[in-house]
């Protein structure tokens, strides 16, 4: 019977991940995570400011891209983190909360069935599958993880978080080429994101070798 769950299970996985081509990836599922290195996926910033919901992203990442220095664009990145964590109804507000209550208290199987309800009843709001991304990447459940995040990069493809946490997976589980592009594709949208840069000088000697 335990035999019969595995391999039904084994087998959703290929058949959802195969379908964005990512199941030949996660053929070493569960690696160990690296030593020093936190298990999470980037988030928003601990503090945020007050923005206007109908703020122009279009032109916050314009300005993202232009920004001269890095406190020029951490405050810009703040401004596109805090639009895209306003919540769309008092409900989702309310289970967001009580979701970051069950993180604080180490209750990930809570919040992800709260992170449930929230997507179910405002499938549309990024952050919730964007935070149930984390949570199933903490528990190394890579595959839902992935699946979540193909759902935020739908909605939103310039999500610098979730390419950034793309790549992470990708880097984990052994696929340095998809690593790679993911980094870079998150580069592209945010050039000021932290440790990536290391990240792709380091993939692209790997994936790529060195310039002669």
């Amino acid at each position: 019977m335990a035999v019969r769950f595995l391999f039904a299970r084994t087998f959703c996985l290929a058949l959802v991940l195969g379908t964005v081509g990512l199941a030949p990836a996660l053929a070493q599922a569960d690696p160990p995570t690296p030593p020093g290195r936190q298990k999470k996926l980037p988030e928003a910033p601990a503090k945020l400011p007050k923005v206007d919901r109908t703020k122009n992203l279009d032109f916050l990442f314009g300005a993202l891209k232009a920004a001269p220095d890095e406190v020029s664009a951490k405050h810009v990145e703040a401004r596109i983190w805090a639009i895209w964590l306003q919540t769309p109804s008092d409900t989702a507000s309310l289970l967001m909360s009580r979701a970051k209550t069950a993180v604080d208290a180490k209750k990930i199987d809570v919040a992800i069935k709260l992170l449930d309800s929230v997507i179910k009843l405002r499938p549309d709001y990024i952050e919730a599958w964007n935070r149930r991304a984390t949570l199933y990447y903490m528990q190394n459940d890579y595959g839902r993880s992935l699946a979540d995040i193909q759902q935020v990069l739908i909605r939103e493809p310039r999500h610098f978080g979730a390419l950034a946490g793309l790549g992470m997976i990708m880097q984990e589980v052994g696929d340095e080429k998809r690593a790679l592009d993911a980094y870079r594709k998150a580069l592209a949208v945010n050039p000021h994101l932290e440790k990536i840069p290391d990240q792709v000088k380091s993939l692209t000697e790997k994936v790529e070798g060195r310039d002669i």
